[in-house]
């Protein structure tokens, strides 16, 4: 199991990326303890240092947990959140790249999409075809949440502000995908965004249709200031909605398998019922 020579990534990213894989393909089940150290790097004919740097990464992706005197294992599924970015990302290795989401602003969908665009400009990935949806807030209507703090109210202002932070994000996302078809770096690339009148109370990503990301949005009290002047409001903090991963396997029986159908189902209802193109 030695490393591929051609390979311009790093020994511990390669080490990185071949556990993640097993993990993710359940050919190391949750709950499971990894060979020792010095197992896996005779295993992959590399460094122990190696493989403690790939450790590292998996440990930070949510993917193990060390356990003291016990060694390290495939964290369960319930037992910790994880992060959106590394699962996005090597999305993108695959031939066909689809990518759902739905929630508020699009600012954590932007910043997880850029690597694995910005890989594909340099020739590093290679996906066939790309395609993205995103449902939105609709911001020309009246909002329940966020609201004013004194009557609940919706507030005209914040909507404004919100609908540039929307278009900045997304708009940033539907350019930077129909880029790569215009420049032939992939056969066919579609980004859409379309909105719809319900408040966002949560946040969910479906990524090639196998996995699932969700996360509910805390409700927090907070002033801004919108041209020189303070508004007090409910906000939905997304930085603060923490995800819960649920992946498809083999088992259409499955929590995970019938938690991604299941997302997929809801979303597609939305997208072909009430949500809409936005207004130029």
């Amino acid at each position: 199991m030695t490393l591929d020579p051609d390979d311009p990534r790093p020994p511990y990213q390669q080490v990185a990326h071949a556990l993640r894989a097993a993990i993710l393909t359940r050919k190391v089940q949750p709950g499971e303890k990894l060979p020792s150290l010095t197992e896996l790097a005779e295993r992959y004919s590399v460094a122990r240092m190696t493989v403690q740097q790939a450790m590292r990464l998996l440990r930070d992706e949510g993917l193990i947990v060390s356990r003291q005197g016990s060694g390290v294992f495939v964290r369960e599924r319930t037992e910790r959140p994880v992060g959106l970015r590394p699962h996005i990302e090597r999305a993108f290795e695959r031939d066909r790249v689809t990518l759902d989401f739905a929630g508020f602003s699009g600012e954590t969908l932007h910043g997880a999409i850029q690597e694995p665009l910005d890989k594909i400009r340099a020739g590093r990935l290679r996906p066939t075809t790309v395609t993205v949806r995103a449902l939105l807030p609709d911001t020309t209507v009246p909002w329940s949440l966020p609201c004013r703090t004194s009557d609940l109210g919706d507030e005209p202002a914040f909507r404004d502000r919100m609908a540039g932070i929307m278009r900045r994000h997304m708009g940033a996302v539907v350019d930077s995908v129909h880029e790569l078809a215009e420049l032939g770096l992939i056969e066919e690339a579609t980004a859409e965004v379309r909105t719809h009148h319900s408040a966002p109370l949560f946040k969910l990503y479906i990524v090639n249709d196998d996995e699932a990301f969700f996360g509910f949005y805390p409700v927090r009290e907070r002033k801004i200031t919108i041209k020189g002047e303070a508004h007090a409001i409910y906000d939905l903090m997304g930085k603060d909605a923490v995800l819960f991963h649920h992946a498809a396997s083999a088992d259409d029986t499955s929590t995970g398998t019938l938690y991604v159908e299941q997302a997929k189902l809801w979303f597609d209802s939305m997208w072909e019922t009430v949500a809409r193109e936005p207004e130029p």
